[in-house]
């Protein structure tokens, strides 16, 4: 599975006390702390960015974002890995570089991870005691959503109709593999004890270009950081941010595989709910998996069986086609996974973050005989997202063996330090780590480089498919400055 894509995670900050009330300002504060920055002084680029174009083919209203420089820096932290620790509305926010598979995309979000927890000790340490709180997760439990955003490029000579109409059953039925799992209920709809996603309750339509209002299942936004003659990104907002590496895992990889299917001609299901966003939250509701879920043809089906008609699909499909393999082991576990979904999913705790947090509540509530109302619960809800290692419920289940991993620690060590070898993110990070200091500024198509005479360029990279590894690493041999490496890029 050779695809461009990658992920966005907005983190929940918490300040203890009253004395820090602005979010930004703590955002701010947190990223600021950044560890080992090649490039400190490095601006964001923001020339190709504009996300009010719409893929349904037109332009809203609203001004691009064009800091200043000195606020460009603040925002803003260009990371050696060749991804992007920043500040987006009231949130800290990290972008793994491209990546080109899903277990690539698991060990650069755990990298991400890594780097926040850092910057959270860091802060802490510089103000003399634990003032601040960080959690990877999407609600604060108060009415508030923060996203988790998962990019995929996808070849613009398909439909954007198409798309959404094959992904919409596809997306409302993912939670049950891929939700992060919640207590509660928010956004004012039907009261539930627990839930499978974070997001589900804050979903309200079916398409728009809003990602913090009026929140769609098929986010509309057409920013493709690529030539938009070709391709398209599809940015995708419905997902939980897990914890786990299986869900992470399989949400991509299974995301990526119906991508590959619609830009080959395969055949998929083609299956049409009666009303999208109340099933969302139905499935979210549903830990059986198996509830009624209306068509539009007035037939019912379940969450489970629209997943089952995908994977059969996919299986279908590659019959034919040679199978890398990591699409191989995506389509293993997607079957597994569905099938022990069906026969118990409480037997997927070391997988699926719903299950294992479902798990660890009631291990706790039978221990205290509380309920699911008890404060307490929802405490254990927040911890689990915790992104501290000695704090999170979640790393103490990793920690005592009790969770599945498909990445180790020099694995994500290796994804905080180094960029991704076959994609553009490989050029971004050898400029980096060759020339920090000549290093302008940097975005996902351009890297701006600063000759001797003071003179800035722009080197364009618009095919995300290109400055790989395989293609620039000879640009970097036996040369020792900038002016050199432009040289030989004009040749």
């Amino acid at each position: 599975m050779l695809r461009i894509l990658g992920t966005e995670t907005e983190f929940g900050i918490i300040a203890r006390s009253p004395n820090h009330p602005d979010p930004i300002d703590n955002s701010l504060r947190l990223i600021s702390h950044s560890p080992q920055l090649l490039a400190p002084n490095a601006l964001w680029d923001y020339e190709n960015e504009n996300p009010y174009f719409d893929a349904r083919g037109f332009e809203v209203a609203g001004e691009p974002e064009r800091p200043g420089t000195k606020y460009n820096r603040q925002l803003n932290k260009i990371l050696t890995n060749a991804g992007r620790l920043y500040v987006d509305g009231a949130h800290p926010e990290y972008s793994t570089p491209e990546c080109s598979n899903p277990h690539e995309v698991v060990a650069y979000e755990r990298a991400g991870d890594m780097l926040v927890a850092e910057c959270l000790a860091s802060l802490n340490t510089s103000v003399g005691h634990d003032e601040f709180l960080v959690y990877r997760n999407n609600s604060d439990g108060k009415g508030n959503s923060f996203g988790y955003h998962e990019n995929y490029l996808i070849s613009r000579t398909i439909p954007f109709t198409h798309i959404g109409k094959v992904l919409l059953p596809f997306f409302v039925s993912r939670p049950i593999f891929c939700g992060a799992g919640k207590v509660g209920a928010e956004n004012g709809t039907a009261p539930t004890s627990y839930q499978l996603s974070q997001r589900a309750d804050f979903l309200e339509c079916e398409y728009d270009l809003n990602t913090m209002v009026n929140r769609p299942i098929i986010n509309t936004r057409d920013e493709p950081h690529t030539n938009q003659t070709l391709f398209r990104r599809l940015h995708v907002i419905v997902g939980d941010a897990n914890m786990c590496e299986v869900s992470t895992f399989l949400k991509v990889g299974t995301t990526a595989i119906i991508i590959d299917m619609l830009e080959n001609q395969g055949v998929l299901p083609q299956i049409e709910l009666a009303d999208p966003v109340k099933t969302v939250k139905q499935v979210s509701r549903d830990l059986t998996v198996k509830t009624s879920l209306q068509l539009k043809s007035g037939q019912h089906t379940t969450a489970l069986a629209i997943q089952h008609s995908f994977l059969n699909a996919a299986h279908e499909f590659y019959t034919t086609r040679e199978l890398s393999p990591i699409t191989k082991e995506v389509l293993i576990r997607w079957e597994s996974v569905l099938h022990r979904l069906e026969q118990d999913p409480t037997t997927l705790k070391r997988e699926i973050d719903w299950v294992a947090k479902h798990a660890l509540i009631e291990s706790y509530k039978d221990r205290k005989g509380c309920s699911w109302q008890d404060p307490r619960i929802a405490m254990i809800d927040l911890q689990y997202h915790d992104i501290r290692p000695a704090n999170g419920l979640y790393y103490t289940l990793e920690r005592t063996g009790k969770m599945e991993r498909l990445t180790h620690d020099e694995e994500i060590q290796r994804a905080r330090q180094t960029a991704p070898t076959q994609t553009r993110a490989f050029f971004r990070g050898a400029c980096l780590k060759r020339f920090p200091q000549q290093v302008y500024g940097m975005s996902w198509t351009s890297i701006l480089l600063e000759s001797s005479n003071g003179r800035i360029t722009r080197v364009p990279l618009m095919d995300p498919s290109r400055g790989t590894q395989s293609l620039t690493e000879e640009l970097f041999q036996d040369i020792d400055s900038v002016d050199q490496l432009l040289s030989r890029l004009a040749q």
